[in-house]
């Protein structure tokens, strides 16, 4: 199905089951909560219809799971590993939960370029519902596309050295880290004009984000101003804080500060986006 199709089949099941009157406006936290499940059910109900654009994005992760494995990783070398693999599989994982974030903002782009965030607008539902929905449908592709690559690094030789329960935290801390920075991208996806450019604007940070971090080498081999960089990035802290959790050893406050990141970037980018989309709703 085409991506016109499923955009107007969404838009025309939202308008079938709405059950409130025109006249009726959603109030208080448990509309909010009810609406955003409904948003959220809804773009979930599209993927086994779009099941390619799944497969896709889980292919880009798996491809550097091999070419940093096998081709690179027998010259890198990191203090305090002696398998590669177990330094590097949490910085995929840490990777691949931040690109998935990117969908939130193509999605939002692409439905306000064909109009289907303009028929919502129209309806009597809460609002920050619209772009709530999103982003927990987006969170739960994620966790779908996370899935597979925690079974391709048990498939290369990773393995939770810390055991169960620590790894099943850094899987959490990992995915609420994505959730967080799916509303930065909600933000560009709101800002942007097309499809094309939220794939470049929402793209184009990322990329430095996880690079110039400890996601595939220590920071301490960088040169002065990228080592101070990647010791700052919060990227680098919550791979720092999963690599400690899945590996076994002390997290020291890189748990607590990914956290509190995770957090702050949730409220501030969070409210920034529901406060664009209710202004352009005035309109």
């Amino acid at each position: 199905m085409s991506n016109v199709d499923t955009s107007t089949a969404v838009a025309q099941d939202v308008v079938q089951s709405s059950s409130v009157s025109a006249g009726e406006a959603p109030q208080g936290p448990i509309w909010i909560l009810r609406d955003s499940w409904t948003e959220a059910g809804r773009h979930l109900r599209i993927v086994p219809r779009a099941i390619d654009v799944l497969i896709f994005a889980t292919i880009q992760p798996v491809m550097f799971v091999l070419l940093f494995s096998y081709v690179f990783g027998g010259s890198i070398g990191v203090e305090g590993f002696d398998d590669y693999d177990q330094y590097l599989l949490p910085g995929i994982f840490a990777q691949t939960v931040l690109f998935g974030s990117g969908f939130t903002g193509i999605g939002i782009a692409e439905d306000m370029t064909k109009g289907l965030i303009q028929r919502l607008r129209s309806l009597p539902m809460s609002q920050p519902a619209v772009i709530i929905g999103r982003t927990i449908s987006d969170l739960v592709r994620n966790i779908l596309s996370f899935i597979v690559m925690i079974l391709v690094g048990f498939l290369v030789g990773f393995r939770f050295e810390g055991g169960w329960l620590p790894a099943l935290g850094a899987c959490a801390l990992l995915l609420g880290f994505a959730y967080a920075f799916s509303w930065v991208q909600a933000l560009f996806g709101l800002s942007v004009g097309s499809v094309e450019t939220m794939n470049s604007a929402g793209f184009l940070w990322m990329f430095p984000l996880t690079f110039v971090s400890s996601a595939f080498v220590d920071p301490s081999t960088m040169p002065g101003p990228l080592h101070w960089f990647a010791d700052v990035n919060p990227f680098t802290i919550a791979t720092n804080a999963s690599r400690a959790l899945f590996n076994g050893y002390d997290a020291g406050n890189d748990i607590w500060v990914s956290v509190f990141w995770m957090i702050g970037i949730t409220v501030v980018f969070g409210a920034l986006s529901i406060m664009r989309f209710t202004r352009a709703n005035r309109r």
